[in-house]
Parts: structure tokens; sequence; C-alpha cells
């Protein structure tokens, strides 16, 4: 049963209300959604659609979680949303359900935290421990991997991929990968180098720390194609599984290229 709900607030008949669930004024909860344990809704937040909050998670007010796509193709389809255990959704905050050209799923992972106006949109996957700024932008078919942290105001072009613990500078237009581990900065983005502070906040090795720059060089400034130079690094750090990481990014497929760092690179 729900911890407290506001007598204004309206839930759908269908909704399924996890135990020690608090939910506050004049907030709407459609017929198909799905709040688990301990979950919190701040007034005037809106779920609606095919939208599933996890155990723990913290939406505040007039926050718009699981609305339709903004997409012109949209027709309808019984697409969803997924969020986290413990995540927070901040105020304003928009998160729209996936559509048929995008895999059906907007999913966002454990322990993220959507600040205040941010907009993730249709068929968007964040992993576990994002950070999305105030006003951040994702556009559709974004992926946003685990730890990274995008400054407030950045925007992503639609199929973007942000690797891993990787950095975006507040304000920037993102319209190409960036790699994991990195920095990008500026309209439009670009590498600034490894992202040290979020490497060292990690626990990151100086030996990992030194083998990502050599890895960084060769792939940011090298010859010949992204692929021969992630071949010519495939055997050169055995057993690295931040360098590993870093492979398998630039060897999966990409429908936008890679970011390109400033010249010179800084690291």
């Amino acid at each position: 049963m729900p911890r407290a709900v506001h007598p204004t607030a309206v839930v759908e008949a269908g909704a399924v209300i996890g135990a020690d669930v608090g939910i506050g004024p004049y907030a709407l909860v459609g017929a198909e959604v799905q709040i688990g344990d301990g979950a919190d809704i701040g007034g005037h937040a809106v779920l609606t659609g095919r939208t599933r909050i996890g155990a723990g998670v913290r939406i505040f007010p007039f926050a718009s979680v699981g609305s339709e796509p903004q997409d012109l193709k949209y027709e309808g389809e019984a697409s969803a949303l997924e969020i986290g255990p413990r995540t927070v959704v901040r105020e304003h905050a928009q998160l729209n359900t996936g559509t048929a050209g995008g895999g059906m799923l907007t999913r966002v992972g454990a322990d993220c935290l959507i600040m205040a106006g941010a907009h993730v949109a249709h068929d968007c996957h964040l992993g576990d421990r994002v950070v999305l700024a105030n006003n951040v932008l994702l556009g559709g078919h974004c992926l946003v991997e685990d730890g990274a942290v995008l400054g407030g105001g950045a925007a992503i072009h639609q199929y973007v991929r942000i690797g891993r613990f990787a950095m975006i500078g507040g304000l920037s237009g993102v319209e190409q990968d960036v790699l994991p581990f990195t920095t990008a900065v500026g309209n439009r983005a670009r590498l600034t180098g490894l992202n040290l502070v979020g490497l060292r906040r990690r626990g990151i090795g100086r030996e990992t720390v030194r083998n990502l720059r050599e890895a960084f060089d060769l792939l940011s400034g090298g010859e010949g194609t992204m692929a021969e130079r992630v071949a010519a690094l495939a055997d050169r750090f055995p057993g690295d599984k931040a360098l590993e990481a870093l492979l398998d990014f630039a060897r999966a497929p990409s429908s936008r290229g890679f970011c390109p760092p400033v010249v010179p690179l800084v690291t």
C-alpha cells in the first residue's frame, strides 16, 4: 500500500503502486504506470504512458515522465519508459517513451541524476550513475554509458553515443560520438583530453591512466581509419578493463562518427 497519497492526487485505475510510496498534491499517475517500493512522487508531477519506475526513485514537482515522443513518425505504438532504482528526476525534466523505430523503449539506469529542465528523448538509453545537469537536451536514440556527466545546457544530437565516464562541458553542442574517459567541450564539441578528475574520483590507477593516454594519442591523432587504429591497440594492454571498454566502444557501429580532438590534444 502507498505510504501517503495526497487527496488531490489522481491515481488512475490500473496503476500499480508499490509499498511505502509517497504521491504529492495534484500529481497524476496514469493507468499503465508501475511505481516501485519506496518511491516518492512530488506534487504536480505527471507520470503517464507505459512507464515503470524503480524502487526508491524520487520524482520532483512538475516533472513529465512517460509522455509521448516528440517524433512525427510516432503513431501511438505501445512503447515504454523504464527508470532504474534510486534515480532522481528533478523539476520540469521531461522523459519520453520509445518508438517503433528505436526498439520501443527509453531506458534510464540506476542511481542517475536528471536535473531540472533536462530532456531525455525517445529511445535514449542511459546507463547507471549518469548525471544530466540542468537543461541538458538529449535527441532521440542517444546512448549515454555508465558514469558519464553532461554539463548544464549541453545539447546532444540524435544517435550520438557518449562513452562511460566521459565529461561533456556545459553549453556544448555534441554531434559525434565521444570516446569513454574523455572530456569534450565546445560548439561543435571537440575532445580536450582525458577526464582526469572523473578517473581520479573513480579510483582509476596511474598505470591505467598512462595506458589511456597512449591509447588516446593513437586513436585521436594516429594514421589510418578508426578500425585500423583499434586493431593496432588490441593486444597492447592485455587485461586492462578500461582499455577494453574503450576499444569496445570504438569498435561498435557509429552512425555519427567520432568527436575529433582539438589541436593539439591536451591530456
